[in-house]
């Protein structure tokens, strides 16, 4: 599955001795700049987005690293609301504006998937399998995702995801302090392998921990290199060669595992394997879900909690998920906390629930450092007057819209009460346009689900490091592009058992 010349070369570059591999770095970086990689064009074409000035290659790791402020900066800078540079031999064009946000959601030849593959690199590369898909296999992996989806199935992860928010809040044990942007996470990343995986991995938290260890791996191994010369085999590179194999081994043990066994679960890995799609498609689906699935929602529930910590919003929430428990669960008073949640019933959490819709709602909003990417696959298209050549990436920071203080005053403020701009595309926070968040449904229950037990199965408040109480919970970091956490030590949670059994 994976490039032999590649992995060669990985093994050669391990054996050779350090001076061999600063040389070889050495090399590599004169050959960019022999090459003419090393400052912006001159001046732009007629027509064209004004290029940011200075050398390219000193914005290559500013756009990986501090890409919040990289952009903020570029607009600043060439005073314009479009701007360009090139990204090696690449042109990425910047937007912004609603004029410019409606094209750039509108506009079919703006291409996702072309997009994200040069442009983020934080998913496991494994080709035909994460990478180089065909369009059928894409479109068949959206597919099954919405099977996910279905009412059926989600109803059946209720209790199961309950029971895992049950297991993993009684290691917490009944009070103590923990970093929300650790544990909630690790919370929903094995709420997220429950729901997109198989009762294999999920009933197994050594494998849980394991998995997540080496999507962290991964995390911490993209890097400007790895993203843009992946045939360069630099320690980062080698780093996530290793984890992605590490996983895609893992993934493929726990379906040889379920054929062998010869017995039907009510997983997801059942549906798949049902379906008789190809080995590849049930793999693929499960290494790249897994990762956009317990990012995008880890993150969201992380500070969903840190936001409700001290806000007067989270008396609403328990008494809203209170009425639903009055409405629809058994009154077992012999039963725990997730036993009475698993009885209420999907419709019920869908549509009975505004407060936790809305503060889902303004968490997206605020806490989502989301940069939607895309090539333009089409003919060149004219976006403010500007020209977008066929073949250029295109970048819209979600920042322009959930951050403008014009459509959203105040727009770090937690305020779940706002009303959503009514502006064109004023609100992305699930996608926009042609493109959506596919797994939108099974995130906004897992969301709901974990929130409820910890507001019901605890008290708790925000703190800091030396256990003081905060006046303010702390600020999303957005050029943290994956997790948006803040400073580390910045923000705990003091928490107290509030019930007799989780």
């Amino acid at each position: 599955m994976y490039t032999v010349g590649l992995q060669s070369a990985a093994d050669a570059f391990l054996l050779s001795s350090l001076k061999a591999q600063v040389a070889l770095a050495f090399l590599v970086l004169f050959i960019l700049l022999v090459f003419g990689f090393g400052s912006q064009k001159d001046g732009a074409v007629d027509g064209a987005p004004v290029f940011l000035p200075g050398s390219h290659l000193l914005a290559i790791a500013p756009f990986f690293r501090r890409r919040f402020e990289f952009l903020n900066d570029g607009f600043r800078k060439t005073g314009q609301t479009l701007f360009q540079f090139n990204m090696l031999r690449e042109t990425v064009i910047v937007v912004s504006g609603e004029s410019a946000r409606k094209s750039f959601f509108a506009n079919k030849h703006f291409d996702l998937t072309e997009g994200f593959k040069m442009l983020s690199g934080a998913i496991p590369v494994v080709k035909g399998v994460t990478s180089d898909l065909q369009t059928k296999r894409i479109a068949q992996i959206h597919k099954r995702l919405s099977s996910v989806q279905r009412n059926e199935h989600l109803s059946r992860l209720i209790a199961p995801i309950l029971e895992d928010c049950r297991r993993v809040m009684e290691t917490w044990e009944s009070s103590g302090t923990f970093d929300p942007f650790e544990k909630i996470y690790e919370l929903l990343f094995q709420t997220t392998v429950r729901s997109l995986s198989c009762e294999e991995l999920a009933n197994d938290p050594a494998k849980v921990a394991h998995l997540k260890e080496l999507y962290d791996t991964l995390d911490s191994g993209t890097t400007p290199a790895t993203v843009l010369l992946p045939w360069l085999p630099g320690p980062s590179m080698l780093k996530k060669l290793w984890a992605t194999k590490k996983i895609y081994d893992i993934i493929v043990r726990a379906i040889d595992e379920r054929e062998r066994s010869g017995t039907s679960k009510p997983d997801t890995l059942q549906m798949l394997l049902d379906e008789q799609d190809e080995r590849l498609v049930i793999v693929g689906f499960i290494l790249g879900l897994l990762v956009a699935g317990a990012r995008a929602t880890g993150t969201t529930a992380s500070w969903l909690i840190t936001y409700l910590g001290d806000h007067e919003s989270k008396d609403e929430v328990i008494v809203e998920v209170e009425q639903l428990l009055a409405n629809h669960a058994s009154a077992n008073v012999s039963h725990s906390l997730s036993q009475q949640l698993s009885s209420i019933p999907l419709e019920a959490w869908e549509s009975e629930t505004p407060v936790l819709d809305s503060l889902i709602r303004e968490t997206l909003r605020i806490a989502q450092p989301h940069t939607a990417m895309r090539r333009n696959l089409g003919p060149d298209v004219t976006i403010d007057g500007k020209t977008i050549p066929s073949g250029a990436y295109v970048v819209y920071p979600f920042s322009d819209v959930h951050l403008n203080p014009e459509l959203y005053p105040d727009p770090w403020r937690f305020d779940p009460t706002r009303e959503e701009a009514t502006a064109p595309f004023g609100y992305v926070g699930w996608g926009g346009g042609k493109t959506h968040c596919l797994g939108q449904r099974l995130a906004r229950l897992e969301l709901k689900l974990v929130t409820s037990m910890m507001l019901l199965g605890f008290r708790y408040s925000l703190v800091n490091k030396k256990g003081e109480q905060l006046d303010a919970p702390p600020q999303p970091n957005w050029n943290d592009i994956l997790l948006c956490r803040p400073e580390q030590g910045s923000c705990y949670l003091k928490h107290e058992k509030s019930v007799l059994s989780l």
